[in-house]
């Protein structure tokens, strides 16, 4: 028979191991004996591992173990078959080796020098082990949470990326997922989209985001009880972060109201979530099969619209009233540009007088970057009026609001006319 040698005393409640001279080899408490199995429980429980992970850990950790004590005896073990063997229920273990294709002849070849040095090294890899196995378990709870909205907390910043305590680890922000001036303190609470899980140089890390599209849809759906039970669909959205938002939504019931259902009672469901965005404004609009309906709507909060379609180029021409014309286009055209992005058109915008063409020409794929984006102005009557494409918005006038509007309120100010 094989002598036997005991698992290190870390693993054990009593933490009692001896070290036998006349054997040269560790043994455990007789108290130790019958607490093995219960610990090896407790850990896997306590770190939400399964019990034979961290055996199979342990097995590993004492090959390693017996390869450095052989290296350091001047023995090459490289390409030696080994196996480890450890009794689940008194902890005993020993080394097992064979010549390939005999695997029923193992030979026990436990060394007799196997003592508190590979103990030592057998405790940091089990250690090794069991915290990659932990967090390999925390990563796949997370894994089932892509694309949903998590809590967490501003920890510090770590060049130009932002480490968030989300719970049972840290989370990551990089630049590309941050929204523009947008800005952040330390133990700052937010809300943010459980984007990936991203393999790094330093293992496997959560990547968390504020910038994607897809944080409006999950808040939205949160707010509003319609979405999330499916009796309103959000059937497209564009957004630039940190500047604007325009959802459209549609019913998929008779009598559901779906603006007014994301817009909330005097607007506090959509309010919600521009709180949530640190004020991004956001326009909810009725979605339409109708192209001459869904761009006038997206066009929002310009009105009296006369538009144009080209079916075979999908480009449609906007006729716009002078005084409605800043509107339509917006802050160095970004209103004009997610209208086209939501409505899957190429929009220009024309003064309705036709003193002056004002051409807003925008890719309608969502991913495209803004330098791709086309903004001129040609002068055709009265070169010498200037237009100003970024102005500021009207106060609405009396009367309630339209649905879309809505998120334009001010705060304290909500609309009282939008249920």
């Amino acid at each position: 028979m094989g002598r036997w040698v005991r698992i290190p005393p870390f693993l054990l409640r009593s933490n009692k191991l001896v070290y036998c001279e006349a054997t040269n080899s560790f043994i455990m408490a007789t108290s130790a004996r019958t607490e093995f199995s219960s610990a090896l429980n407790a850990i896997a429980t306590e770190r939400g591992l399964d019990p034979a992970v961290v055996l199979d850990t342990i097995k590993q950790a004492i090959i390693a173990a017996y390869r450095r004590d052989a290296r350091e005896r001047g023995e090459d073990t490289t390409e030696q078959l080994l196996e480890a063997e450890v009794d689940s229920q008194t902890g005993e273990a020993r080394i097992l080796t064979w010549t390939e294709g005999k695997e029923d002849k193992k030979q026990d070849i436990t060394p007799p020098g196997f003592g508190r040095i590979a103990a030592q090294t057998a405790k940091q890899v089990i250690l090794q082990k069991i915290r990659e196995a932990e967090k390999d378990a925390i990563m796949s709870q997370y894994q089932n949470r892509l694309g949903s909205l998590i809590s967490g907390i501003v920890l510090r910043f770590d060049g130009p990326n932002v480490r968030v305590d989300i719970g049972r680890t840290e989370g990551t922000m990089p630049p590309s997922e941050r929204v523009p001036n947008e800005r952040l303190s330390l133990n700052q609470r937010l809300t943010f989209l459980l984007k990936e899980i991203k393999e790094t140089e330093r293992g496997k890390d959560v990547i968390l985001s504020r910038a994607d599209p897809e944080i409006v849809k999950k808040l939205f759906a949160r707010e509003v009880p319609e979405i999330a039970s499916g009796a309103v669909e959000i059937k497209a959205i564009a957004r630039e972060s940190g500047g604007r938002t325009k959802i459209a939504v549609v019913s998929t019931q008779p009598g559901v109201d779906p603006v007014g259902s994301c817009v909330g009672q005097k607007g506090v469901r959509v309010q919600a979530v521009i709180n949530e965005l640190s004020g991004e404004k956001v326009d909810v609009i009725p979605w339409s099969e109708d192209p001459d309906k869904l761009i006038a709507s997206s066009l929002s909060p310009a009105t009296s619209v006369s538009i144009e379609l080209n079916q075979k180029e999908k480009e449609a021409t906007v006729k716009v009233p002078e005084e409605q014309l800043s509107l339509a286009i917006g802050k160095e055209g970004q209103n004009v540009r997610l209208a086209s992005r939501l409505s899957g058109w190429r929009i220009e915008i024309v003064k309705l007088e036709g003193e002056k063409k004002t051409e807003i020409e925008t890719e309608s794929n969502e991913s495209e970057p803004k330098s791709k984006t086309k903004s001129k102005t040609k002068a055709m009557k009265e070169p010498e009026v200037k237009e100003e494409v970024s102005v500021p918005i009207e106060e609405p006038a009396e009367g309630p609001l339209r649905p879309s509007e809505a998120s334009e309120a001010r705060p304290g100010q909500p609309n009282k006319d939008v249920k």
